[in-house]
């Protein structure tokens, strides 16, 4: 198994950053790392979905947990490969105001010790950048109410 995990803390609430993650029409505006994202239904576990990542074409996926104003996890099985991917974008609302976003990836099955230490940090390598971006949008969407 492999794993990577990155938190950064947000001016905005648990509630506007879940509604960006719901809205996944807009993801291409805050995550560089997706074209285009489809929904086969409404965004809940259970969904499965598309996602258009440039130069690598579609990744199907399928959410594995949605809780409103907590979070959701989606997870992609690597065709082949004897891996999977399971990415958990959680929310937690700080004491002093806003809220700790955290996005923790494991790769796992038969050939995660293998695949993961390559593959891992071709996934997680913008964390850091997307969480910023994603964080900035909801404090302006928050300002603009």
């Amino acid at each position: 198994m492999w794993t990577y995990q990155h938190s950064i803390d947000s001016q905005a609430d648990a509630d506007h950053l879940f509604a960006l993650f719901s809205d996944v029409g807009t993801w291409p505006d805050w995550n560089a790392g997706v074209e285009r994202m489809d929904l086969n239904g409404p965004f809940m576990a259970g969904t499965a979905g598309t996602m258009v990542v440039p130069e690598q074409g579609p990744l199907p996926f399928q959410l594995t947990w949605v809780e409103p104003g907590r979070g959701f996890e989606d997870a992609t099985e690597i065709p082949g490969v004897g891996a999977a991917v399971r990415v958990r974008h959680t929310l937690e609302p700080l004491s002093h105001g806003g809220t700790r976003i955290t996005y923790r990836c494991v790769i796992d099955g038969p050939a995660a010790d293998e695949v993961g230490p390559g593959l891992g940090p071709m996934i997680t390598g913008d964390f850091p950048e997307v969480m910023a971006a994603l964080s900035a949008r909801a404090e302006a969407t928050t300002r603009e109410r």
